[in-house]
């Protein structure tokens, strides 16, 4: 099947027109936490809360303050991650064959999407054929409001969760132009048509991929307005090369804030292709795909990651 090329902006808009805010409804003051307010809260003539506000510890104790023991809001979305793969062995037990490897995606992606405000469920999955990933995929269903799907392209997990996918409801297959990425598979399954995005299965890929991609289909549903990391501008104190035609993005840490606060520059991280340099980044330096790179001393955007303290 021919694969469409999508940039990482087109990517992103048809990933949001498949999510929607959830609908609305009273959760308890403690339950609320996290969750987005459905409307305004008013004390008497004095509105007090304002709707589309994210409801914090100070918001549960002014709405305790008046009286209330329920907000209405818009909830948290009700993400599954689904990791398939043969190889795959869970963290604790023991590599026995030669290309086992330790399942890595479904704890950080699970891990992503509660960051992000999402309810997160994880399912390692091991299905010997299309029958059985089918029924692991419809029995997530009845609790998802978004599947993520993580599978390797070396052991053929990738094509059957296509392949099961097309079978249970419209997908999309493309390759975002963003570099180190691979196939997306994404659309809508079953009859309350869930959104269901496939990542790669190469860990880093996954997490960039959650990061344009996932946690802004997760704002989207919360139904709050900034759906998307925060971007400054810095000087970048590294020579980095960037592919034509692909947009890349580059782990770095921040430093160097001013009296004014602003951050002044930001460093491209070593060892790119390696897990320990993601958890050591403050940041995604961002350039774009008509780029060949930038130079030392160039202004450069960047998203910012919750990780500085």
């Amino acid at each position: 099947m021919e694969l469409a090329r999508m940039s990482v902006i087109e990517m992103a808009q048809a990933l949001l027109e498949i999510s929607h805010p959830l609908a609305p409804f009273d959760m308890p003051l403690l339950d609320a936490h996290g969750a987005t307010l459905a409307e305004d809260i008013y004390a008497g003539e004095r509105l007090v809360l304002r709707e589309g506000s994210r409801i914090r510890s100070t918001q549960i104790g002014l709405a305790a303050s008046i009286g209330l023991a329920a907000l209405p809001t818009q909830p948290h979305p009700r993400v599954v991650v689904i990791s398939a793969g043969d190889d795959l062995v869970e963290p604790g037990q023991d590599l026995v064959g030669e290309n086992d490897e330790f399942e890595t995606n479904s704890w950080m992606l699970t891990t992503a999407v509660k960051e992000a405000g999402a309810v997160g469920y994880r399912v390692h999955a091991i299905p010997e054929n299309q029958a059985q990933l089918k029924s692991v995929i419809e029995d997530q269903l009845v609790r998802a409001d978004l599947i993520i799907i993580s599978g390797e392209s070396h052991d053929g997990s990738i094509e059957l969760i296509e392949s099961v996918l097309r079978e249970l409801g419209t997908i999309t297959s493309a390759i975002p132009q963003l570099e180190g990425s691979a196939r997306h598979n994404f659309g809508t399954i079953g009859e309350d048509k869930v959104p269901v995005l496939t990542l790669p299965g190469d860990p880093i890929a996954a997490f960039l991929s959650c990061e344009l991609f996932v946690r802004p289909m997760i704002r989207r549903m919360l139904g709050v307005s900034n759906i998307y990391r925060p971007t400054i501008k810095a000087a970048i104190t590294a020579n980095v090369e960037s592919p034509i035609g692909q947009t890349s993005l580059i782990p770095a840490t921040l430093s160097g804030a001013g009296a004014d606060g602003a951050i002044r520059s930001v460093t491209p991280l070593p060892h790119q292709g390696e897990l320990f340099t993601l958890s050591d980044a403050h940041a995604l330096i961002a350039i774009p795909a008509d780029s060949p790179g930038v130079l030392v001393g160039e202004e450069v955007e960047v998203l910012v990651l919750d990780r500085i303290s």
